[in-house]
């Protein structure tokens, strides 16, 4: 596997598409999308796709059928479905750490992890259900109905949004995430809780994060001081790979919740890394959340390619940010409940495919992941939506809405989506504008004056995709669409989508300062930083 994967990965530029793609971008770059729509009546229904309820509309992005073939060259070229094989068959995608990417295991029925994944589960339910039938004492004898979970990344990011998208089904204890080491948000969780009826979870799949082990000792002084010292461990759990760095700490080993080491961080959401969120949710919610992402995992396995929801998403954004160079991606969900999913997506994302060197040691001679942002779409278009209509740059977007409108206001949320990115698209000329400030009653020469500042250029790209009730198996195959769409972008620029060197690095600079020997080639600006930064305290 290992050599056909590094052979594939001089493939991106020796293909007869890829120069040919390079081109079409030239071309395309000067043609404004309200043109494409003028000429083809059908654009919409040939640049769509539907697939159990889920409607992507890529019509608006700067794509012609040439451009789409060329694409489809390129997915045979590289042999994406047999890297959509191999990624379900649990070979080694992950290249530079040899190892498997086992996501999709956490979700399925059976397979060679099924047991595995069956025996953490079945401890997940158990302790879940302790706590949400409120049959889990504390040191004192009295009932937990707080639960806060320290962990960082991986661990913090997926329950996070699940928890927040799934609030109106939360019927459990209280729940609180703290990920930040910055003592305040610590503080800010413990403000209401008392220390007899609350339980903390260490989520930490090596034990030795940095952030979540400070945190964890703060409040295990903060439970002992309440309880004494030889009550805290009733107290706590711990979801991890190396549960005897936690029984060492003080979590009981039956409170060990087991993460197997392939479980990537920002892949964990669908393991006992979820016990905060299935508190929150309940086990049935959070069995929903996996059949949800299962049934996009057999879509993604199973589907023709040109018919393939996360293969034409990744193969879209791959031609935004690789062929045409475009260099961020603006995720605008049209729903409260998802108003954090561009945080999430950072993540999946930048962590996975913001790199720059190949299986061969080579650096990539094309971009590759952009910048990932964004945030409530409704919120933000009293924000930010004015750099679209009238900036400089090209800003490829996400419109994702809910098709379920149970009110009038839901209905204008849904509307104002559409707008937008029709608007957007489109644009209003000059001469448009000058008509349109006439009509408003200015004079000849006010209209002609203000005429330049009020035309928008239009032409922004952009994806919407339009998604069932939001629930907990919709939730679970949105998050699926995401990580299969990057695993897509990944594989064709011949880059591992599953590790995070440069991450590593900067945890070394960090720990290296926190030892109080700033480093004999620490340049001059860290130095002076640090010493202006003075003694704690």
């Amino acid at each position: 596997m290992e050599e056909k994967k590094a052979e594939h990965m001089n493939l991106l530029m020796q293909t007869s598409a890829w120069p040919a793609l390079r081109s079409k971008a030239i071309q395309l770059s000067r043609v404004h999308l309200r043109n494409f729509f003028e000429q083809d009546s059908e654009r919409f229904a040939r640049f769509s796709l539907a697939h159990d309820g889920w409607l992507m509309d890529y019509s608006k992005q700067r794509i012609d059928d040439e451009t789409l073939s060329l694409l489809m060259e390129l997915v045979h070229a590289l042999d994406l479905p047999r890297g959509i094989r191999a990624l379900a068959a649990g070979d080694q995608v992950n290249f530079t750490e040899r190892r498997a990417a086992l996501h999709m295991a956490l979700r399925a029925r059976d397979g060679a992890h099924a047991e595995l994944v069956r025996d953490c589960l079945g401890a997940l339910e158990h302790w879940v259900s302790l706590i949400r039938r409120r049959e889990l004492l504390g040191a004192t004898g009295q009932t937990i109905t707080h639960v806060i979970n320290l962990g960082i990344g991986g661990s913090d990011l997926g329950p996070r949004l699940a928890m927040e998208t799934l609030e109106p089904q939360c019927d459990g204890p209280v729940v609180k995430l703290v990920a930040n080491l910055d003592p305040v948000a610590l503080d800010m969780a413990l403000r209401d809780c008392k220390p007899a009826h609350t339980a903390f979870v260490l989520s930490s799949k090596s034990f030795t994060t940095q952030e979540t082990l400070a945190n964890a000792k703060v409040a295990m002084k903060w439970l002992a001081d309440g309880l004494g010292s030889a009550g805290v461990g009733q107290h706590l759990f711990a979801v991890t790979n190396r549960p005897a760095a936690a029984q060492e700490l003080g979590v009981p080993a039956e409170r060990c919740l087991f993460l197997p080491e392939w479980v990537g961080g920002r892949y964990s959401v669908w393991s006992s890394i979820a016990l905060p969120l299935a508190c929150a949710i309940g086990m049935p919610a959070f069995r929903e959340m996996l059949d949800g992402a299962r049934s996009m995992d057999e879509h993604f396995t199973q589907a023709p390619m040109s018919s393939n929801l996360p293969v034409m998403m990744g193969l879209i954004d791959f031609w935004n940010a690789s062929g045409m160079g475009l260099e961020t991606l603006a995720v605008l969900p049209y729903s409260h409940l998802l108003r954090n999913l561009p945080t999430y997506l950072q993540q999946l994302e930048m962590e996975s495919n913001g790199k720059r060197c190949t299986s061969t040691g080579e650096l990539s001679r094309a971009p590759s992941a952009p910048v990932v942002w964004g945030g409530s779409g409704i919120v933000g278009q009293h924000a930010y939506h004015q750099q679209f209509y009238q900036g400089t740059r090209m800003m490829p977007m996400h419109f994702i809405v809910p098709r379920h409108a149970p009110d009038e206001r839901s209905r204008m949320v849904q509307l104002n989506a559409l707008a937008q990115s029709a608007a957007l698209m489109r644009g209003k000329t000059r001469d448009e504008a000058l008509d349109e400030l006439r009509r408003s009653g200015l004079s000849e020469q006010e209209a002609t004056r203000l005429s330049p500042h009020v035309a928008c250029p239009g032409n922004q790209p952009s994806t919407t995709l339009l998604m069932p009730l939001l629930n907990p198996r919709t939730l679970g195959q949105l998050l699926a669409l995401y990580e299969h769409k990057v695993f897509v972008q990944g594989w064709l620029l011949g880059i591992n989508s599953f590790d995070q060197y440069g991450v590593e690095y900067g945890k070394q600079m960090a720990r290296a300062l926190a030892s109080g020997n700033l480093p004999a080639d620490a340049d001059a600006s860290t130095r002076g930083l640090h010493a202006a930064l003075g003694k704690p305290g």
